[in-house]
């Protein structure tokens, strides 16, 4: 059950944000920044190289090293393949995590390691295995963590993680906000270099400006009526959200929306991509979980009897491809089974704000629904 009344009492949610959930989204623009220095600092912007990789290969545990190969795949484009390398292992544990590069791995190939743990040994014989194939190795992780270590050893380049003294107070989470922006900054400076896609650091300056700005709109002093991510997490309350995004942007924040609310809330939701989500989520919306399909849940006990479990449409967009949108028949097919739907659509800017904006709100609002449902 969600506490509405918690979302606007700012020293309860502080009081049950024992994981810094909050001052990760709150201070996402602030780890831009940082990560952003750590990156210069380390020679980012003075590097030359000899061209584009052939394909870009990323490493490291969880959805942080998840999302960042989803979101740079996404801003690369097809031209450029960037895949991320799966870990086998028992456990998610970092003693337990092993990772192979493909057979066809070599010296016109980028490696890639994200991790906000660094001690995981089975990334440090990545990096020695990168090294004797002539993969360049690239690392972003915790200062003085084993893994910087090893990449010294692998003749790579270490990019020290922008860390924030709460980080590790409570176990962390891969979805948390700051954990994202922390190691895919310094990765987008580099493949920036490398010419895979454009993130100058004037363009780097308006994604830290974009996420202030929504944790301006979004904080926790902000009334849930004029607050986008309180309201989107209250009305996901008892439903089982269905995200579909449309826009090239739109695509990686609705996968990691998905992924935070499971994590983060132990809310389950499925996604998928407009105009395809039409057909893929139509039998779902048609079934037991449209909000008209159990008559008699209007005359159930309120308080003795749990709510049923209904579909709630999210719909994240961004500038469809080509001008051409199918929002309109999401809408007709969401509202034709009595199924509310909930839209974001970020502020005009470049593709780098708009897809910040979308998680950002997002993020906060994964975080209220954990912090409000008391997960």
């Amino acid at each position: 059950m969600l506490d509405e009344s918690l979302l606007d009492d700012p020293e309860r949610l502080t009081e049950a944000d024992r994981r810094g959930l909050l001052r990760g989204a709150a201070e996402a623009g602030a780890r831009v920044r940082t990560a952003a220095r750590h990156a210069a600092e380390a020679g980012v912007a003075n590097l030359r190289p000899d061209g584009r990789p052939r394909a870009v290969l990323i490493a490291g545990p969880g959805a942080a090293a998840t999302h960042a190969a989803d979101l740079l795949g996404t801003l690369a484009g097809a031209g450029s393949p960037v895949t991320r390398l799966a870990p086998t292992g028992v456990a998610p544990a970092a003693g337990a995590l092993r990772w192979e590069l493909p057979g066809w791995a070599g010296s016109v190939d980028l490696l890639l390691i994200a991790t906000p743990d660094g001690t995981e040994p089975g990334l440090a014989l990545l990096a020695e295995q990168a090294y004797r194939r002539g993969c360049t190795v690239v690392a972003v992780a915790p200062a003085g963590s084993p893994l910087s270590e090893a990449v010294g050893a692998s003749r790579g380049l270490f990019l020290p993680m922008a860390t924030a003294p709460y980080d590790h107070d409570e176990p962390l989470a891969g979805a948390a906000p700051g954990v994202l922006w922390a190691l895919l900054t310094p990765l987008l400076a580099l493949l920036d270099r490398t010419g895979l896609l454009e993130a100058p650091p004037e363009a780097v300056d308006k994604v830290a400006d974009r996420l202030d700005r929504v944790a301006e709109r979004c904080g926790p002093a902000i009334v849930t009526y004029s607050n986008p991510a309180k309201t989107l997490a209250a009305e996901l309350a008892d439903s089982l959200p269905v995200v579909w995004t449309e826009g090239t942007s739109a695509g990686p924040a609705g996968r990691r929306f998905a992924a935070a609310l499971a994590e983060l809330s132990g809310t389950p939701a499925v996604v998928a991509d407009l105009p395809e989500a039409l057909a893929a989520h139509s039998a779902l919306l048609a079934g037991r979980l449209a909000a008209g399909a159990d008559p008699d849940d209007f005359f159930r006990d309120r308080v003795e009897e749990p709510a049923a479990l209904h579909a709630r449409v999210v719909l994240l967009r961004d500038r469809p491809a080509g001008g051409l949108t199918a929002a309109p028949n999401a809408r007709d097919l969401a509202l034709g089974h009595d199924t509310p739907i909930s839209e974001l659509e970020p502020e005009e800017g470049g593709e780098l704000e708009t897809l910040a904006e979308l998680i950002a709100i997002t993020d906060f609002a994964a975080v209220y629904l954990a912090l409000a449902s008391g997960s």
